[in-house]
């Protein structure tokens, strides 16, 4: 069992488990959140204006999971930034979950769309280690996934590819674009 809550800017002692699941959770991608103070930084900046921070926690108050999201294009739509699970608390309905309250905090912010990236940086999708040009669009058709990317977490959420951006991360690194109505 779990709960979901707003992670608050004052809470130094969630930051930080925060922070160190960014850490924990990214290590399969160690260009991203490769140390504390980064995660620790990118955890403090998502207490701005137009941003929502909501953290899952165990039945002792402890962070398993984290969602945020960005206010872009005048709140009409949001980017779900960083969306992170704890490995051990994986498969168990956690990233669903914060997926759906990120989903209704948007709604109550009056959104409608929430949007997200999700990298290829490691050929682990049929998108990855390949020249996308020209006919981006026929291999989005043709998309495999070849070593569990979270993408098709996504697609099981309800978000469709919506583009590529190939290269984002470097040749043949592309980043996956994803969207959901979450309002009408």
């Amino acid at each position: 069992m779990f709960s979901i809550s707003d992670l608050m800017p004052d809470d130094e002692q969630r930051i930080t488990q925060t922070a160190e699941l960014l850490v924990e959770a990214f290590q399969r991608w160690p260009a991203t959140y490769s140390d504390i103070d980064s995660a620790l930084e990118a955890v403090r900046e998502s207490f701005g204006m137009g941003r929502v921070s909501r953290v899952a926690l165990d039945l002792n108050g402890a962070v398993v999971g984290w969602v945020g999201g960005i206010s872009e294009y005048d709140g009409i739509a949001w980017e779900l930034h960083p969306l992170a699970i704890r490995p051990d608390w994986q498969q168990r309905g956690v990233g669903r979950a914060l997926v759906a309250d990120l989903e209704a905090q948007v709604r109550e912010r009056g959104g409608v769309t929430v949007y997200l990236g999700s990298d290829d940086e490691d050929g682990w999708t049929s998108l990855g280690n390949i020249d996308l040009y020209p006919n981006v669009w026929e291999h989005i058709a043709r998309i495999q996934n070849l070593r569990n990317h979270p993408y098709t977490f996504y697609l099981n959420c309800g978000y469709a590819i919506v583009g590529v951006i190939p290269d984002a991360n470097g040749p043949g690194k592309p980043d996956i674009l994803m969207a959901k109505r979450v309002a009408r």
